[in-house]
This record gives structure tokens, C-alpha cells and sequence, in this order.
């Protein structure tokens, strides 16, 4: 990793306390201050994922009126590959995609 400097001039209290708590952490003030802003940005990255899900579960009326409903998660056949026994993912409805096996099985039958 490249080291970078940075030089930043903050008041001498808020200079003795990073020293302090970094000290307290078996940390340099270096490795102190990369510990904050990594933490920062993750609490920053929740709080925006947070939002979002609020945001969508405010609006999800609009949504669905909008672009409808949606659709269900494909069932998940014995095999765990998200088709039906006969390796296809086809919806209730006779829609959807089938493996190829499932098709040539289909052919086959006819």
C-alpha cells in the first residue's frame, strides 16, 4: 500500500486525544485515523442502504402501480439450481425459461 502524507493542522486538544486513544488501541495515530475514516465510511454505507430501504418501502405502493407488482422468486428444485425436478424454470402460469434437457424432454414426448 502506498503511504501517503497528509498533513493537517487541528488544535492541540483534539491532537492529544487521537495520541491518547490511539495509544490506548496499541495503534500509531496514523493507523488511528485510517481505523476512523474506514468506520466512517461503513457507517455512512449502512446509513445510505438503510435510507434507501426506507425510501422504498414508503413508495412501494407507487412502484408496484407503476411498474407492478413483483414477480415471485423461482422455486428451488431438490438439485438447488433454482429449476423444478425436471431441470426447468417455468412459472405456474407455462411461462418462463426451460433447460435445454427440459426442452429436448418436452421434443421428445410430442
Amino acid at each position: 500500500m502506498a503511504k501517503t502524507q497528509l498533513n493537517v493542522r487541528v488544535d492541540e486538544s483534539t491532537a492529544a486525544a487521537a495520541r491518547r486513544r490511539a495509544h490506548q488501541r496499541g495503534l500509531s495515530v496514523n493507523r488511528y485515523i485510517e481505523e476512523l475514516v474506514k468506520q466512517d465510511a461503513g457507517e455512512a454505507g449502512r446509513a445510505f442502504v438503510e435510507a434507501a430501504a426506507d425510501f422504498m418501502k414508503q413508495y412501494e405502493s407507487v412502484f408496484a402501480e407503476e411498474f407492478g407488482a413483483p414477480a415471485a422468486p423461482p422455486a428451488v428444485g431438490p438439485s438447488g439450481d433454482g429449476g423444478a425436478e425436471s431441470g426447468a424454470a417455468v412459472k405456474p402460469d407455462g411461462t418462463g425459461r426451460r433447460s435445454r434437457r427440459a426442452k429436448s424432454e418436452i421434443q421428445g414426448k410430442r
